[in-house]
Parts: C-alpha cells; structure tokens; sequence
C-alpha cells in the first residue's frame, strides 16, 4: 500500500504466491480506514509534518499531505497497481516487517473504490501526478503527467464508494462518521508526537499538533487541563526470549529490549471509558487488550472504582516479537511473549506515577437527604445497626446473627443510580441552569457526538452547543441527586453515546457512570446518622445488593462463621 518509500526501495510487482498472502488487507471498509492507511504511508515515508482535510463524512473528499520523501515518476505510475508494493518481497513473510504498511494494498484497494490523485515528488526539479479514475487494472483508466509540488506527497480521495452503494449506505451519519475519523488522527498524533498532524472538517480546523513531544500532543488533543495533569515517561526492559517462536524463528533464550514511553494522566483526570487509554507498538496504534490492561493495572490502587485512566503508551520492540496477522486492517495485534511485553509496561507505567503529585483536590458531596420515594414492606436494613467504619471505605454494621460490611462507594452510587433512572423514566429530569455558562474544549470526535446527539443529550438534563474552535457551551446539567454534576459527568456522557451502539443502548450505563460522581469516594467518613441514612436509602432500591456495575454492595459474615474461626462454641 504505500506510495512513499525510502530512497533506494524501488516499487516492484509481487508474484502471485505473494499476493495471495496479502490479499485479507486490501479491503477499505470506511472513511476513516482511508485515513489510516494515508497516514500510515505518510509515516513510512517519514514525514515530519502530516495535513489531513476531510470533506463531510469522507466519502466526498479526503486529503492527505505530507512532507516525505515522495517518490519518482516510476515508482507513482507503479505504485497504483494491484499487489505493487516497496515494503515486502517475494517469499518474505509479512509478519514482523518493520515498516508501518505490513499487509494490503492502500492504494489499489481506493482506487478500486473511488476516484484517486496522487501528486508527488521525490527532489527533482517536476513532480508527477497519476489520477486513477475507473478500474486500476484497466490501463486507460489511469493516467500520469507532470504536476508542481515540492519533496513529499499528496493523495486525494473523491466519491469513495462510488460503485459500491451498499456500503456507503451502511455508514453511519456525517458526524458520527468523522468522529470515526478523528479518533484515528488522534490516534496516530498520540503514538508518534514527534510528528506535527493538522485535521480540517469542512475547511475548519479541529485539530493541529505542533510535533514537539507527548504532553503537547496530549493538550492538543484533550485540553489545557488534562495535559497540565499529567506525566511523560521513558522506561526500557530486557524481556527474555525462551526457545522458538513461531515465524519468528530461534532465539536460543536470548533477549530483546522493550522501551516504554508516553504521556500518562493523573489519577486526578479520569474518564469512564477505557478508550481514552491508547496504546501503540514501534509507533503504530494498535488494539491489544493485554497491553491496555497493562496500562490500567499500572495505576493499581490510584483510580477511583469504575474510572479509566488518560494515557497514550508506545512499546517499542523488535519486529520479530509483532504478529499483525490476527487482523486485516492491522489494528489488533499479538505479541510474543505477551506476558513478559506486559509486566514491562505495567512496570513502567507505574514507575512514572511514583512520587508524581497526584492528590484529588475535589470536595465530594454525599447528599444522602432525599429519598427515592415510598417503597412497601420492611425495608432490608430497617434492623441493621451501623457499628463503624474500616479502610475509610467499609462500613461495619451488626445484623443480628450476622455481621455486614457494606461498600460504601458501591452503595451509595445504586442510591444515585435508581433516583437518575426515576427521573429519567419520568421525563422530568431535574436540572440545573449554569450562570454563566460552563465552557468546556472537547476532541473533535466529541465535538462530533455533542452535535450528533444534542436532542439524546438535553433528555438527560444537558443543554449544550457548540461554541466554535473545539468548545461547547453548556448551559444545564442534570441535578437529580440534590446537587449540580459537573464537567467531568459530561463528559462521560459524551464517552458514553460515543461508543454506544446507539443512544438508546448508551443510556444505560452512561446513567451508572453519573451515578458514580455525587457518591461516596475513599475517605469519605460518614457518621453514624449518615450511615443509617445510607442504610434506608439503599434499602428503598429495587436492587440494593449490587451497584450498576454490577459490584456487590454488601458482604455478610455470620456469627457462627466467627465462632468457628476463634474455636468458640455457637450461641445458643
């Protein structure tokens, strides 16, 4: 796939063994799978400054320049051919090649699917530009001349999926389709921050990086505030190589080095979606869960429950240790060995965050006044008596027979969660006007769900509108607890309808992640009173023994499991 390869790989055609081998990658599904592979080549060519414009939803119009080392007239006529390519050879297996473009053919497979110009040049005094505008493999379908431009290389897509209505049909609407497209730039600008990315939407810019390094990415990016809540780091691990692996050959036992590096944000700066944790190898972003968890359990015991970390990690390895093959579009990968490439990030993830200054300077409010409303029956906890606290989080009640210890975070976030959705099934979300209005910066990939989803999200309690340069403008937010949320809970709305299959599905556990931000966090110290509170509004929940996560809320230890521990006869 790639139209950009350093000086001396000459474009060749692969035989058809080859071909076949590659043949899973050549498939452009979207958009936003179009930008990648763009972007892919761009890097390859190693371009220190890439320009993505996008027109609409990507099917119009998508344009990708770059400042790389281009190519010559030869090498762009060929580029365009099927099962062409400067990044493979015949008989080599496509696994562990280090270059970002390992499987399929970018160029080919778009041009197959739409009307495509490449402008290009490689130094010389003309450059060249070949327009492919029908079938690639009909020769009078494409055509090559002469063009201005200076070192590097220029792609433009038009009409994409053109001939094939059926999946331009099956996308998704205009916005929702360029968040798609967003979240790959930033992507790409978080796992290689060395180089400088712009995106524009409809000739408006959503996002420029200036290339100077990870926290100036990461504000780009989020915001001011993330970026000055965070971290950069570098760690390096030998992780050790036992015996053969497979199409990587033998390695006697040997080992390899694994560098660790990225921008990690305070346990201070959480999102409810383990999205905003990216991940990357040898600067390509990737899907590899073992890595993301690496990432999370690097913070250990620094989240608060049910929140997700702010990061963007790249590991740095050898290529033989990188099997791409588990996917065509290259997005998921395994790595071997996948534990020990594990334990590395996590260790250095961790690292970092030793001795950062990350304490939380927020004021929790409990609001445990209100009620839920009248329930029938004895209430479960009516009899319970709450008889202390343990770990600034457990309380300690006596039961009876029994003794219970009670997650008070767990608890008090189902209290929260059942008044929300009574609220919400009432259509008559309890709101709070701000005055003035909170101003918020968003990725241009929420930017595009705020507006994809203004109606969703004022029937949660949110009124808010765009306000130009990547902000929204948020006027009320829901108050169905007693209090205001804040930005962070819009914010987790937002993740929430973002990745929801649809806004109906997403409303479910975007009200469990605001539930979570009014609820007891960890050093929280109640009273006796707000204990016995808490206890009557649980018991008033239609399922008070788990939280909307699913965690339980209560653990009960019997008396005779006591007896039986300190070799005392039961009571009688």
């Amino acid at each position: 796939m790639p139209e950009n390869q350093p000086a001396g790989d000459e474009v060749r055609r692969l035989s058809e063994a080859t071909v076949d081998r590659i043949a899973a990658g050549e498939v452009v599904t979207r958009p936003a799978r179009v930008v990648a592979e763009l972007v892919d080549n761009a890097l390859d060519a190693d371009a220190t400054r890439i320009e993505i414009a996008v027109a609409g939803d990507g099917t119009e119009r998508i344009e990708v320049r770059d400042d790389g080392h281009g190519m010559s007239r030869a090498d762009a006529a060929l580029a365009v051919e099927r099962h062409a390519t400067s990044k493979l050879r015949d008989g080599k297996d496509p696994v562990g090649v280090a270059s970002l473009g390992f499987r399929g053919e970018a160029l080919p497979a778009i041009a197959d699917a739409a009307r495509l110009e490449l402008t290009t040049n490689d130094g010389g005094e003309v450059g060249t530009r070949v327009v492919v505008d029908g079938d690639p493999g009909d020769p009078d379908a494409t055509r090559v001349g002469d063009a201005g431009r200076g070192r590097g290389t220029t792609v433009v897509v038009e009409d994409l999926f053109r001939n094939r209505p059926a999946r331009k049909d099956a996308l998704a609407e205009s916005a929702t389709e360029f968040a798609r497209v967003s979240d790959v730039v930033a992507d790409y600008a978080l796992a290689r921050p060395d180089v400088a990315f712009s995106l524009s939407h409809d000739s408006r810019e959503t996002l420029s990086t200036p290339g100077t390094g990870p926290s100036d990415a990461l504000l780009a990016v989020y915001d001011r505030d993330v970026a000055s809540q965070s971290t950069e780091f570098d760690g390096r691990a030998a992780v050790e190589l036992d015996g053969d692996i497979e199409h990587g050959g033998e390695f006697d036992g040997d080992a390899r080095e694994v560098r660790v590096t990225g921008v990690l944000g305070y346990p201070s700066v959480t999102r409810a979606s383990s999205d905003h944790v990216r991940v990357a190898v040898n600067g390509r972003p990737v899907e590899n869960a073992g890595l993301r968890r690496a990432v999370r359990d690097g913070y250990g015991r620094l989240l608060p429950s049910g929140r997700e970390p702010i990061a963007a990690v790249d590991v740095e390895l050898s290529p033989e240790l990188v099997d791409p093959n588990v996917h065509p579009a290259k997005r998921e990968v395994d790595l071997r060995p996948g534990d020990a490439i594990a334990d590395a990030v996590e260790t250095a993830v961790s690292d970092a965050l030793t001795g950062a200054d990350l304490r939380r300077r927020a004021e929790v409010a409990t609001d445990l006044e209100s009620a839920l409303g009248p329930v029938d029956g004895d209430a479960p906890f009516a009899d319970v008596e709450p008889i202390g606290q343990f770990r600034d989080l457990y309380l300690l009640c006596d039961a009876g027979d029994e003794l219970l210890v009670i997650d008070g975070h767990a608890a008090h976030e189902r209290v929260n969660y059942e008044r929300l959705r009574r609220a919400v099934t009432d259509e008559s979300v309890p709101t709070a006007t701000l005055d003035p209005p909170l101003t918020l910066s968003l990725s241009d990939s929420g930017m595009a769900t705020v507006e994809a989803n203004r109606e969703t999200l004022a029937d949660l309690g949110f009124d808010a509108e765009p306000f130009g340069g990547g902000t929204v403008r948020l006027h009320s937010v829901p108050a169905p607890f007693g209090r205001t949320l804040d930005a962070e809970a819009f914010r987790d709305a937002v993740d929430a309808l973002a990745t929801g299959e649809s806004p109906a599905n997403a409303r479910d556990p975007l009200l469990a992640d605001l539930a979570c931000h009014p609820s007891l966090k960890r050093g929280d110290e109640l009273s006796t009173a707000e204990t016995r509170q808490l206890l009557d509004r649980l018991g008033e929940c239609e399922q008070p023994y788990a939280c909307p996560h699913g965690r339980p809320t209560v653990l009960s230890v019997d008396e005779a499991t006591l007896a039986d521990g300190f070799e005392r006869p039961p009571r009688r």
